[in-house]
């Protein structure tokens, strides 16, 4: 792959991360019943950032978990014979509450398809809502974010890597060329 560009740097992320922790408590009007729940592998680093954002903001520490959608997948069969799965952790319970998944990119939808038919395995929320880092267009499905850090229209050509610092040993949003 060829390098494009850096679209967001470990302070664009941040920020944008900050802003959307106060969406998240504006929306919601508060945070009762709240929790967040990253999807692996860059999800969860995400979450996590978020909780610390909001405690800041409200001093409330909101659950964080972790989903595992591998299974859940519609290209499963694609991925391999043997799909590394590294499991979900969840250790609070989904009924009746707010839940956030959060993801660094939405692009086609398929991964935001597999993280609703894995939460609802685990219950039944009152809601879910989905936060994503970037949207960079091209979805398949009638899925949307409900909270975007930063909308990045690609081509088909294009593709995004996110650097995080708790995954890759850096903050970054970089744009290749296939």
């Amino acid at each position: 792959m060829e390098y494009k560009a850096t679209l967001m740097s470990g302070d664009d992320i941040d920020r944008a991360l900050k802003r959307i922790a106060h969406q998240i408590i504006e929306k919601n009007r508060g945070l009762d019943n709240i929790c967040l729940i990253g999807i692996r592998t860059r999800g969860v680093p995400l979450a996590q950032r978020l909780q610390r954002h909001i405690e800041a903001i409200e001093g409330v520490s909101v659950p964080v978990g972790e989903l595992d959608i591998t299974l859940y997948r519609d290209d499963l069969s694609r991925v391999g014979e043997m799909p590394e799965v590294k499991g979900s952790k969840v250790d609070f319970s989904v009924e009746d509450k707010i839940v956030v998944l959060v993801d660094d990119v939405i692009y086609t939808s398929r991964t935001a398809r597999a993280a609703l038919e894995a939460v609802m395995k685990l219950g039944r929320p009152s809601k879910i809502q989905l936060c994503v880092l970037l949207d960079r267009g091209h979805t398949e499905l009638p899925i949307h974010p409900n909270y975007v850090g930063k909308n990045i229209p690609t081509s088909l050509d294009e593709v995004i890597a996110v650097r995080l610092a708790e995954t890759d040993e850096e903050n970054a949003v970089k744009l290749y060329l296939k």
